[in-house]
């Protein structure tokens, strides 16, 4: 038995971890396999960001994840959305649009899926580098209900508005080499070498002037962040009706099963 004066040590599993060299921060989520976000993931990301506008060996940063996949987004299955979908993405959509707000250069590094949420984490970085075999897939609407994660914003803005209703409506995978011509990815790298590829164009950034990086950054993004603050009050204000449908329940239910959704319109 354990004395009550000797201290109890607890593993702590660290979900975010930050590494920086050579101006370059490597920001890793780690929730694998398919690096599911809640509140508190996307908080520490934010936090970590920010952290890293402070910090002056940091020019640019690359958000990459642990595992097979860089994020499939919100789980329905389990968690704090699997018990209320809208108090859930409430909490969510405040802190992610604090990520509208960080100063440094961002570089998504996308292996595997970015689906849905995760997709509109990768649209709020500057730029994706991606592999032949990454999916960006925008299946909102296969899980019957808006579009979310200020993604209404972000993808019109990267890709187009025709590509985005594209994407949005049919809810497809887009590949890494379609992804490529649309610019949804601005490099493509070869199998193994996506955090190369990455940091090359990371690189590239960080050996530029600093001060001018941030300030012409900060004028092509200029309204970017009350866009997309704007654009979560609406998307979810339409998710909190959608998520109350018989389409929505089975959205997601054939979503965690595996199988083809039946629509019915209620």
């Amino acid at each position: 038995m354990l004395s009550d004066d000797l201290p109890v040590e607890v593993e702590v599993e660290v979900e975010v971890e930050v590494e920086v060299e050579d101006g370059v921060a490597l920001l890793e989520m780690r929730r694998p396999p398919a690096n599911h976000f809640d509140e508190a993931l996307i908080g520490r990301v934010v936090e970590a960001a920010k952290g890293l506008d402070d910090d002056p060996a940091c020019r640019v940063i690359i958000l990459a994840s642990q595992g097979k996949h860089f994020c499939a987004g919100a789980d329905f299955g389990g968690g704090d959305f699997a018990v209320d979908h809208v108090a859930a993405a409430e909490r969510l959509y405040r802190r992610a649009a604090e990520l509208f707000d960080v100063r440094t250069p961002m570089i998504a590094a996308v292996q595997g899926t970015a689906v849905g949420g995760g997709l509109g984490l990768a649209c709020a970085a500057d730029f994706r580098v991606a592999e032949a075999s990454t999916r960006f897939v925008a299946n909102f609407a296969r899980l019957g209900f808006h579009q979310g994660f200020g993604v209404s914003v972000t993808l019109p803005e990267i890709v187009g508005r025709q590509a985005a209703a594209d994407m949005l409506l049919t809810g497809r995978r887009v590949g890494g080499d379609e992804a490529l011509r649309l610019r949804l990815a601005d490099r493509l790298a070869e199998p193994g070498l996506l955090r190369v590829t990455a940091r090359a164009l990371a690189a590239e950034i960080a050996g530029s002037a600093p001060l001018a990086v941030r300030s012409i950054r900060a004028t092509l993004r200029q309204g970017l962040a009350e866009r997309v603050r704007a654009a979560l009050d609406h998307e979810l204000a339409e998710q909190r009706i959608h998520w109350a449908t018989k389409d929505s329940a089975e959205g997601i239910a054939a979503s965690l099963a595996r199988r083809v959704p039946v629509f019915t319109g209620e």
